[in-house]
């Protein structure tokens, strides 16, 4: 069974993988997005969280 984390991790890969790109809000429902979001953060941070984009340096 996947926690919260997981769960929203495993959403944005897997449609990174179906798309062959880093997925945008656009590819999602609303209530997915806002459940990313809730658990991961804004979308920048949860595309790095999920392993999908590089985290920006301050």
């Amino acid at each position: 069974m996947m926690n919260k984390k997981q769960y929203a991790t495993f959403l944005l890969r897997r449609k990174a993988e179906e798309l062959g790109r880093i997925p945008k809000k656009a590819d999602f429902e609303m209530r997915d997005i806002q459940f990313i979001k809730s658990v991961l953060g804004p979308w920048p941070r949860a595309l790095e969280n999920a392993g999908l984009k590089p985290v920006k340096q301050e």
